[in-house]
């Protein structure tokens, strides 16, 4: 094995913050832990993150969306997963469950600080900003102050 390639990997993924004309926030609760998220996953090698957030947003949720911008970059540092977040608004379609969400809601932003974890929660947050991009890290839960 070569000296590069025993090097430790990152995994890249996106997560799409929607934002309906509400103001509320499209999410899922995942069926693997039963967390508050935004719809995201790991992005494949052969699509750009915007169309990886399209694919990801519809896989999981059935609402297809457009990507607006660049709301920040957050790396787990526990896992090495950094993830692209996209701010996006809906184009057509009514959320439904799917393999990976056993539920989809319209969120406010009340409730996404209630129920998401902080390190989730912030990328919401930060969606509504006007003064990213953001970069930050976090351990899956929570964000590392820095």
């Amino acid at each position: 094995m070569s000296e590069t390639s025993a090097l430790p990997r990152h995994s890249v993924s996106v997560t799409g913050v929607v934002v309906n004309d509400a103001g509320c926030v499209l999410a899922i609760k995942r069926a693997d832990d039963g967390r508050w998220v935004p719809p995201g996953g790991v992005l494949e090698l052969d699509e750009t993150p915007y169309e990886g957030v399209v694919r990801e947003v519809y896989e999981e949720t059935g609402v297809k969306v457009c990507p607006d911008h660049l709301i920040g970059v957050y790396k787990n540092m526990k896992l090495g997963v950094v993830t692209l977040a996209i701010r996006c608004r809906v184009v057509e379609g009514t959320a439904h469950t799917s393999d990976e969400a056993s539920s989809v809601r319209w969120l406010t932003l009340q409730e996404v600080s209630a129920l998401m974890p902080e390190a989730r929660a912030i990328r919401v947050i930060d969606a509504m900003r006007h003064d990213g991009p953001f970069v930050r890290v976090h351990d899956g839960t929570s964000v590392i102050p820095g």
